[in-house]
């Protein structure tokens, strides 16, 4: 097996927020993020396998702080796992104020890619070279990641046929809901 550093498939992408970018608030929409946050998933994992990949999950997307048309956003990601075929991209995304100079960091999230070959298939990944702390952490947080959202693809595809439709709606009750 091949092993690459991650350097090697660093990206950041700036870009500037044009009034086209904007929602019915004024702010740039979040949509338009999420597609620049893909692009550039997309290009820091085919840098990484040297193929195709495809988007497979997206996990911790929280906007913190609205982007303004006129900021330069930076986008910065890196490999900070790699599993048999996918790799767990961590992103960075930071907005600059050109004119006060302020830059905000309005999210962090990580795109789980996924490497394929010319007919489509699954193909195995170059593993990573950790050369720092940083790198270790990183990859132990996307083995904890990957664990975490197995366990919550599993949730999410339960009928919670196990839990009574009593217990349900006692649990229900203690929320901001009504059962008539």
């Amino acid at each position: 097996m091949s092993y690459k550093t991650i350097q090697h498939s660093e990206t950041i992408l700036t870009e500037l927020m044009v009034p086209s970018f904007a929602n019915f608030g004024g702010k740039v929409h979040g949509g338009i993020l999420l597609s620049l946050m893909d692009k550039v998933a997309y290009v820091t994992a085919a840098k990484h396998c040297g193929a195709y990949a495809v988007t497979v999950a997206v996990e911790g997307v929280e906007f913190l702080h609205p982007v303004e048309v006129g900021d330069l956003v930076s986008l910065k990601a890196s490999v900070n796992y790699v599993g048999n075929t996918s790799m767990i991209i961590g992103m960075r995304v930071e907005a600059l104020n050109p004119r006060t100079g302020l830059v905000t960091h309005t999210n962090s999230c990580y795109f789980t890619m996924a490497s394929k070959n010319e007919d489509g298939k699954l193909m195995q990944v170059p593993g990573l070279i950790l050369e720092n702390e940083t790198h270790i952490r990183r990859f132990y947080e996307g083995m904890k990641l990957k664990e975490f959202a197995l366990h919550k693809r599993k949730m999410m595809k339960s009928d919670f046929a196990h839990i009574s439709l009593e217990e349900m709606k006692s649990s229900c009750l203690l929320q901001r809901c009504k059962i008539s």
